[in-house]
């Protein structure tokens, strides 16, 4: 049962993992293809959040797997068979627990290592890419607009960077706007910042005051162009992306430093613990739920979709003790309400379900009369 269990999940993960992957791919590619990044920078992107999206489906897929696998032997009379030969309910659930402890590691390594690690690389790269003045400003024939009042085109890049027909509107000013047309340009970096050095062109200034047009030609100028791009400094870290041990260790400087209140900090810490456990539940009320019904010609439909509210409700615990997890820091061991009622609901389904479970027994003999 466990091999099939794992091979079952395996299947849902993988079409999980697909299904929310694309959700989110589309409008991150729209996003940063909109801002001039390029496919690698997208395939980047959509690489570091896999962690954070597997943690999402590992549940759902562990509960699917569990159902399926359990629906399938009870339609095929496997279950029943087990049971004839002495295997209650309890015991049957052995695997099932295996299982939801062999997916609770898996979730436990996501939480802990891998989705902190790849939630900080992600910021890391945004803040990168969010000054980038080739990003922001090299494109060819598109007429730009990197900040309010201010608005770029350029023709023509050569393969040694060179821009040609270049024009640059700078309306920010209210008293003043002007146009600069250059035949070729270059953008260059210092310390200051990226400027851009414009050649062989015509600046172009008009006064609001008196609508007066002033021109002159020039064959080099320099426009820094650092106000036209982000220039960010180190991001600042969020909870998501700290280790378990300095969210626990150091609770109030990392309070103060992610701007959180300390029981959003430590509901982060304890809900890394948390994630692991819900696998395991989700497993067993799979199996457990379905174990209720017995063998049916007619299926255990009903069972299904009981099970599902009942992971719903455990969903909805889970959302309802953060609020006062978050007010008061002292109730975090709230965080793990949720497990403990779904280890109690299957408990109870499992006791149910063995009420009506009785071993195989050695047929009476038949009365003599009957055997005349």
């Amino acid at each position: 049962m466990l091999s099939q269990l794992m091979v079952v999940f395996g299947f849902f993960a993988l079409v999980l993992v697909m299904v929310y992957w694309l959700n989110r791919s589309v409008g991150l590619f729209d996003e940063l293809i909109a801002n001039g990044h390029t496919a690698g920078i997208f395939l980047e992107f959509t690489l570091q959040a896999l962690p954070g999206v597997v943690a999402i489906v590992l549940p759902m897929a562990a509960f699917g797997a569990a159902v399926y696998v359990t629906n399938r032997m009870s339609n095929e009379s496997e279950l029943t068979v087990l049971q004839a030969t002495g295997l209650s309910p309890w015991r049957l659930a052995r695997p099932v627990l295996v299982f939801g402890a062999i997916i609770g590691a898996m979730m436990a390594i996501l939480s802990h290592v891998l989705v902190p690690a790849s939630i900080g690389q992600l910021r890391e790269r945004e803040s990168e890419i969010s000054g980038s003045v080739s990003a922001r400003l090299l494109h060819e024939g598109t007429f730009l607009h990197p900040t309010r009042g201010v608005t770029f085109y350029i023709r023509d890049i050569t393969p040694e960077g060179e821009l040609r027909d270049v024009f640059l509107s700078d309306r920010r000013d209210p008293d003043r706007a002007i146009a600069y047309t250059a035949q070729s340009a270059y953008v260059l970096r210092d310390d200051d910042g990226p400027k851009l050095t414009m050649r062989s062109g015509l600046a172009q200034t008009l006064r609001a005051e008196d609508q007066t047009l002033s021109t002159t030609d020039f064959e080099n100028l320099t426009y820094d162009i650092s106000g036209l791009v982000t220039q960010n400094g180190p991001p600042r870290r969020r909870a998501r992306q700290i280790s378990t041990w300095e969210l626990l260790t150091d609770t109030e400087a990392v309070s103060e430093e992610v701007k959180d209140s300390v029981g959003e900090v430590l509901e982060e810490a304890h809900m890394r613990f948390e994630q692991p456990l819900l696998c395991v539940v989700a497993a067993l009320i799979g199996y457990a739920a379905l174990m209720t019904g017995g063998f049916s010609r007619f299926g255990v439909t009903k069972q299904i979709v009981g099970a599902i509210f009942l992971l719903v409700f455990i969903k909805i615990v889970e959302s309802i003790v953060t609020t006062p997890v978050h007010a008061n820091a002292a109730l975090w061991p709230l965080i793990y309400l949720p497990s403990i009622v779904g280890l109690i609901i299957a408990g109870v389904l499992l006791q149910r379900s063995s009420r009506s479970f009785r071993p195989g027994r050695a047929a009476p003999p038949a009365p003599e009369g009957a055997a005349a």
